[in-house]
């Protein structure tokens, strides 16, 4: 169930999906993060084995830190080698020899540390790059599917946490903690007590560290979904914006704003006092420890039982062995966060599977037969269109008509692929839609939505889909047949012209022109046009018929749903459509006659239906 959020009045959903979380143990730290980037070949398809590039970079920072670690011994055994031989001796060559090697050890682990931050900022975009195209895909297939349609540029944002952790500080704790024994042990052979009271430490911060995770998961949760809800506002509030400065809405919509964002700034501030104040009581604690094991072996010293180098090489060591944890706790917030990102991921990436290769088929040129089908909106319940069938053959055109809400644009979703029916199929040339990859059926359909949007860049790129290296003369073509020529040349930079993000340098007309000069690009065989011309004038009615008879006069499929009867002027076939359902279907002489005519366009199906003629085929 989608959390709501009240405020004063108004009740608005967090637009936000959470994964659900689960603790993870803290002996498993180092086995998570490394399963989480070990995954992510395998969501997209292959294995570790497979992806050799990221195989090699996580083989080369085990290696690194192997190495980093052992090198970390430099600073204790030089220094119990100056107290227990160079200074007893008097020694300047054992004192300028050791001093030499240390230094040789420093600048060789200096080396690695930079090559082991290097590997892992070039794996994070690794895994960027291998993510970001599926993650692309999400935003236009997510919308479409049940749950996904309020998720808006959430996964762009997850894979962003993803990188940022893995090429920031955060992976080098869990990288060294399983290091963590290896010292501990060198601290029992120094001696047993030294031992015990570095292993005491490490218990205490490894509490610490639960403590965090629990402690701060829920304030976790609740800010990444107060975010996503801010998020969502926002982004409505952009859409819309000439609404809110028209209506007056900007300060009846700021307190929600503003609620909504303290909310936020407030789960945000629970996290960071918890983390930063467990994180200094870490660091507090290590230095304490750090203290506590030079008294002890000043103690042991004293007693006869330790040399006075294992004093400074003890404490050096101990300190050495909890600075994972606590660099672990210090990032924690940032472990989390990119955790529960992975986990919305997967999720996502579940709700759309990658489509598997399909052999490919010839482009369809017959017929679209549309068999029994019925519509359920995604994340809906009722079917908005129940087992509609008809048949059309190349060189037609159907006009679907009926009152509003009676399905219209649900069955022109359906018959484009953006909507899968629940029940029955629609064919083109016999074969299901799904059995044409998405590129070939793309390039034999033309779609102008009810809600015409245009994309950033130049009207040539939108008229020509992006596609890379158009052929000028088909984008010209389009817009020809579009009625459209005339008026791009006409704008500044003509076909070149910049048209803002969705459009906003045109007018709502030229925008749907333009829309339908995209739909008509590369001569598709089914053109579904959606209210095409509620935005046009006289002249734009005019170039909409033409593109209609052109459709139809090249052997394609042309498909217009509409109100006004100006739209149908070049159609030949009707279908209307009330509560969802077929009421009849047939030649438009017969179904338009007089004699069955509803009283108009938008009001067929009310009232008594209209009978389907003996051959008209519905089912």
């Amino acid at each position: 169930m989608r959390p709501r959020l009240r405020v004063g009045s108004t009740d608005i959903g967090i637009a936000y999906n959470v994964a659900d979380e689960r603790s993870v143990p803290l002996g498993r730290l180092n086995e998570t993060i490394g399963n989480m980037v070990r995954a992510v070949p395998k969501i997209i398809g292959d294995d570790v084995r497979q992806v050799p590039e990221l195989g090699r970079a996580l083989v080369a920072v085990g290696l690194f830190s192997a190495l980093i670690n052992v090198l970390y011994l430099t600073g204790s055994f030089y220094m119990m080698q100056v107290y227990d031989r160079a200074i007893p001796s008097r020694n300047i060559p054992t004192l300028v020899a050791l001093s030499v090697l240390a230094l040789i050890l420093y600048v060789g682990q200096c080396a690695i540390d930079l090559s082991r931050q290097r590997v892992l900022s070039r794996m994070a975009r690794l895994v960027d790059e291998r993510l970001s195209p599926r993650v692309f895909r999400l935003l236009s297939r997510l919308p479409l599917t049940s749950g996904g349609a309020a998720i808006g540029l959430q996964p762009v944002r997850d894979l962003d946490q993803i990188r940022n952790f893995l090429a920031g500080g955060g992976p080098l704790g869990f990288l060294d903690l399983p290091w963590m024994p290896f010292y501990l042990g060198i601290c029992f052979l120094f001696h047993p007590a030294i031992g015990v009271a570095a292993l005491a430490g490490a218990v205490i911060l490894l509490c610490l560290t639960i403590i965090t995770q629990v402690m701060t998961r829920k304030s976790i949760d609740v800010a990444t979904q107060l975010g996503g809800a801010r998020m969502s506002l926002g982004e409505s509030s952009r859409r819309n914006a000439e609404v809110v400065a028209a209506m007056g809405m900007g300060e009846r919509l700021s307190p929600v704003w503003d609620k909504l964002n303290q909310m936020y700034l407030d789960a945000n501030q629970r996290g960071n006092d918890v983390a930063g104040g467990l994180g200094g009581v870490s660091r507090v604690a290590r230095m304490a420890l750090q203290s506590g094991v030079l008294g002890l072996g000043a103690y042991l010293v004293i007693q006869g039982e330790a040399s006075a180098g294992v004093i400074i090489a003890a404490s050096i060591l101990s300190a050495r062995a909890l600075a994972p944890v606590e660099l672990v706790i210090a990032n924690w917030k940032g472990f989390t966060s990119a955790r529960q990102s992975w986990s919305r991921l997967r999720h996502n990436f579940s709700l759309c599977p990658e489509q598997n290769a399909t052999l490919p088929l010839p482009m369809p040129r017959s017929a679209l037969s549309v068999e029994g089908v019925s519509l359920v909106p995604p994340g809906g319940q009722r079917a908005v269109v129940r087992d509609v069938s008809f048949r059309l053959e190349a060189g037609s055109a159907l006009g679907i008509v009926g009152p509003s809400a009676s399905g219209k644009s649900s069955l022109a979703r359906a018959l484009v692929g953006v909507w899968r029916p629940v029940r029955g199929v629609v064919r083109l040339d016999g074969a299901a839609l799904d059995q044409w990859s998405s590129e070939t059926l793309g390039s034999a359909l033309g779609y102008l939505p009810q809600d015409i949007q245009l994309f950033e860049g130049t009207v040539a790129q939108n008229i020509s889909r992006f596609e890379q290296d158009a052929d000028p003369e088909a984008v010209i073509r389009a817009a020809e047949q579009a009625g459209v020529h005339e008026m791009v040349v006409q704008l500044p930079n003509g076909y070149e012209t910049r048209i803002g993000e969705g459009g906003a340098a045109l007018s709502g007309g030229q925008k749907q022109r333009i829309a339908l000069a995209r739909a008509l690009y590369g001569d598709p065989f089914l053109v579904v046009l959606d209210e095409p011309n509620s935005n046009l004038d006289t002249e734009g009615e005019q170039a909409l018929t033409r593109a209609i008879a052109n459709v139809r006069a090249r052997s394609g499929i042309a498909i217009v749903i509409a109100h006004r009867p100006s739209a149908l002027a070049a159609i030949n076939q009707i279908l209307v459509m009330a509560d969802g359902a077929a009421k009849a279907f047939g030649p438009k002489e017969q179904i338009m006659r007089p004699a069955a005519q509803p009283r108009s366009l938008s009001g067929a199906g009310e009232g008594k239906p209209v009978p389907a003629p003996a051959n008209s085929g519905v089912s």
